[in-house]
C-alpha cells in the first residue's frame, strides 16, 4: 500500500539520512520515478523532505526534524516482542537495554495492538542452540564489538580446529555473527573473506589502524559467500547408511547438521536408510555412538574407517 510505503520512507530517511533515490527504490522494490512521486506526496503532507541532484545528491529531511511514528499494525508490533537468538543479547551485554526499549516500545504501540504483542512475548520463545550441545565455551566480546563499532583493524591469536599452535592475523572486520548460539567474527584479511570462531580466537588487541574494507561490501555480503563456501564446500563425502527404528529419533536429532534429506519412513521396516554428507573421513567415527544401531552401507572407504576405529577402541581395553 502507498501509504505503508511512505511511512517506510520516512522511517528510512529518519535513521539513515541522505538516500538516494535509486537506494530507496531498491530497498522498496519499486521504480525511481515511483520514490519521487512519494517524496512529492510526503512533502504535500507538510513532511520537510528535499531532494539534491548530482554525484553527491539524494534525497532527507530537513536537519532537526523528527517524527514519533506509531503507525504500527498489529504482525508488526507482534514481530517485535519475538526475540530470535536468544543470548545473543546477553552475550552482547545488552540484555536490560533490550528489556528497556522493548517497554518504550510497548507504551508507543497503538492501544489496540499491546494486548496481542504482550501475549505473543509470553507465548513465542525463540532457542537458536541445538539439543545436547554441551556447555559452551565463555566468549568475550567486548574487544572485538569494539572494533566493528570504532570502524578499527584488529589483530588475532587464533587456534584452527585440529591446531594445536596459535596463528596470529590482522584483519579488517566487518562484524559479528550470531549462528546457532555459536558467533563468528566476519573480517577481511588482504582483502578476502574470513570467518574466525569467537571461542577460539585467544586474544584481539584493538589496533590504531583504521578499517579497510573492499568498497560496497556489507556484513551480509561477506557473509553470504563465507556461508556458502561452508556449505557448498568441494569434496564433501556422501555416506549412505541405515539406522535401527528404536534409535531413529536420536539420530536425526544428533546428526541434523549431516543429513542432506529426511530419510523416507513408512512405519513398518526395522531399519531406516538415510543420507549424509561430511566435510572429512575422520569426522564419520562420530557413527560409532550409535555402536550396531547404525550401518554404513556406502561408501566402502567410511565402513573401513569405522572398522578401523573400533579397532582400534578393541585394543585399547585389551580385547
Amino acid at each position: 500500500m502507498k501509504s505503508d510505503r511512505l511511512l517506510s520512507i520516512l522511517l528510512l530517511l529518519q535513521t539513515r539520512g541522505r538516500i538516494t533515490a535509486p537506494d530507496l527504490a531498491a530497498r522498496l522494490e519499486v521504480s525511481v520515478r515511483t520514490i519521487y512521486r512519494d517524496i512529492e506526496a510526503l512533502s504535500a503532507t507538510g513532511v520537510p523532505v528535499y531532494a539534491e541532484r548530482g554525484r553527491h545528491g539524494g534525497i532527507e529531511l530537513l536537519a532537526g526534524f523528527r517524527t514519533d511514528v506509531t503507525g504500527l499494525t498489529a504482525d508488526e508490533s507482534r514481530a517485535l516482542f519475538i526475540l530470535a537468538a536468544q543470548g545473543a543479547h546477553a552475550a552482547l551485554g545488552l540484555d536490560a537495554a533490550l528489556g528497556s526499549a522493548l517497554r518504550k516500545v510497548m507504551a508507543a504501540l497503538p492501544a489496540p495492538h499491546r494486548p496481542a504483542a504482550e501475549v505473543t512475548s509470553r507465548r513465542i520463545l525463540v532457542d537458536a542452540t541445538r539439543w545436547k550441545g554441551g556447555p559452551g565455551k565463555t566468549v568475550d566480546l567486548d574487544v572485538l564489538q569494539d572494533a566493528v563499532f570504532a570502524d578499527r583493524r584488529l589483530r588475532l591469536r587464533y587456534r584452527h580446529s585440529g591446531e594445536p599452535e596459535t596463528r596470529t592475523y590482522t584483519v579488517d572486520p566487518y562484524g559479528l555473527v550470531a549462528k546457532a548460539g555459536v558467533w563468528y567474527l566476519v573480517a577481511d584479511r588482504r582483502a578476502r573473506p574470513r570467518l574466525f570462531r569467537a571461542d577460539r580466537i585467544r586474544s584481539a588487541t584493538l589496533l590504531t589502524d583504521p578499517v579497510k574494507r573492499r568498497p560496497g561490501v556489507e556484513l551480509a555480503d561477506a557473509w553470504e559467500v563465507l556461508r556458502r563456501q561452508v556449505e557448498e564446500r568441494p569434496g564433501r563425502l556422501d555416506v549412505t547408511v541405515r539406522v535401527r527404528r528404536d534409535r531413529l529419533d536420536m539420530f536425526l536429532r544428533m546428526n541434523a547438521a549431516y543429513l542432506t534429506e529426511l530419510p523416507e519412513d513408512d512405519g513398518t521396516d526395522a531399519w531406516v536408510t538415510a543420507r549424509l554428507s561430511y566435510g572429512f573421513l575422520r569426522e564419520t567415527r562420530q557413527l560409532l555412538a550409535f555402536s550396531d544401531r547404525v550401518e554404513v552401507i556406502a561408501p566402502q572407504e567410511v565402513r573401513a574407517e569405522l572398522a578401523r576405529a573400533a579397532a582400534s577402541v578393541t585394543e585399547l581395553y585389551g580385547f
